[in-house]
């Protein structure tokens, strides 16, 4: 086993190329750029349109490398969802989109396994916090409201029913 180095790139899903940054940073290993740029494409077809963290892991001897992708941030989930450019400039007086309850629990199930929630309905009320720092409503109503709600049981059945899927 030979001398691991591991490189961290910000990359827009499905669009890693072999100029700067991997490029560089790999070239002088020896590793093939484009296997490597292919592998990134390969798992962050899904994330296209948002900036993704991926992690490569290449062994110097051996030339060989891993590839390990992480989750977009719950911003750029939000921002995929809704189809938007950006957030809210102010929040307080500008409403950039509005998430369903559904849309809000399918970011909240990518979110959760690398979120500190210790359940779903926890992760889903980050995602509505989420929400209310970008200027968006969730099931067009204040994201301060839905939190009452989430609180209050009201998407219990919903968030259940997301939970078996």
């Amino acid at each position: 086993m030979g001398t691991k180095k591991t490189f961290n790139f910000l990359i827009d899903g499905g669009k890693a190329t072999g100029g700067p940054p991997i490029g560089p940073s790999l070239g002088p290993l020896g590793v093939n750029i484009l296997q490597v740029v292919n592998a990134i494409n390969e798992k962050t077809r899904e994330f296209e349109g948002m900036r993704v963290p991926v992690k490569v892991i290449v062994d110097s001897d051996t030339k060989e490398f891993e590839v390990e992708v992480g989750v977009p941030t719950t911003t750029a989930l939000i921002v995929k969802e809704l189809k938007l450019q950006k957030g809210a400039t102010n929040v307080k007086t500008e409403k950039v989109g509005n998430l369903s309850i559904e849309g809000a629990i399918k970011i909240a199930k990518i979110r959760f396994p690398h979120s500190l929630a210790r359940n779903l309905k926890s992760c889903l009320k980050e995602v509505v916090g989420t929400c209310l720092s970008m200027g968006v409503t969730v099931e067009g109503k204040d994201p301060k409201i839905i939190e009452k709600e989430i609180d209050a049981g009201v998407y219990d059945e919903v968030i259940r029913k997301a939970e078996e899927q």
